[in-house]
């Protein structure tokens, strides 16, 4: 079996983690064992082979390729996850690390169109003027407590995607410098061109990895 491109071969790489839930693509001798005395064939030998190049592509892949490949084109989210965290460390930039952190994020975890997700926000009760102070004190506390539960919760999945609250694509809240909207939008497509060039060479070395191993070719499975 032959993938059409380097970007196919990906992809379905980096599937073959998903479909085996755990994560750990563990599908190679669970297959071996149930086919010792057959040929793996179809479905089966599809599957074993993303395994394969799977593990392949893990070994070989710098890590900071393998971190910008699983972060583009990953459907684990624990993976997902884990390499957007890594590359915030990777990627050079003159923005402050929160900044940083969140245009990695918004890039690896692009908004879905039709998809809003906002935390819902309790409002401070009202009193009366006779009621204590310190009564009132700690109601606005325990509603400030249940907002920021809240807004760590904006994350969800949709179809098993990771859903993001509206809000983290708003740069203005990726900064508390006040600096002009102009900066912003030059930082953010600094971070973007940066992760795209290291989603690019990451390819390129795949290509080449792929290449050698004899699985990229003009038939496709």
């Amino acid at each position: 079996m032959n993938y059409r491109n380097v970007v196919s071969a990906v992809v379905r790489a980096l599937a073959a983690e998903t479909i085996n839930s755990a994560g750990g693509c563990d599908f190679e001798p669970k297959v071996q064992c149930a086919k010792q005395k057959g040929e793996i064939v179809g479905k089966e030998a599809a599957l074993l082979q993303d395994c394969i190049v799977h593990k392949l592509l893990h070994k070989v892949l710098s890590q900071r390729h393998w971190f910008a490949l699983t972060a583009k084109f990953s459907t684990h989210n624990g993976r997902k996850i884990e390499a957007t965290g890594r590359l915030v460390a990777i990627v050079t930039s003159p923005a402050p690390e929160l900044f940083t952190r969140k245009a990695v994020t918004a890039w690896a975890i692009p908004q879905i169109k039709g998809v809003r997700r906002e935390p819902l926000k309790v409002k401070a009760p009202e009193f009366d003027e006779d009621v204590p102070a310190w009564r009132v004190e700690a109601a606005k506390a325990a509603v400030e407590r249940a907002n920021a539960s809240a807004a760590k919760r904006g994350t969800s999945r949709r179809d098993g995607a990771i859903v993001l609250a509206d809000s983290n694509y708003d740069m203005n809240t990726w900064d508390n410098q006040g600096m002009t909207e102009r900066t912003y939008q030059l930082w953010n497509k600094a971070i973007k061109k940066t992760l795209e060039s290291l989603v690019d060479d990451a390819l390129v070395e795949a290509q080449v990895i792929l290449e050698e191993a004899g699985v990229l070719g003009e038939e496709a499975a």
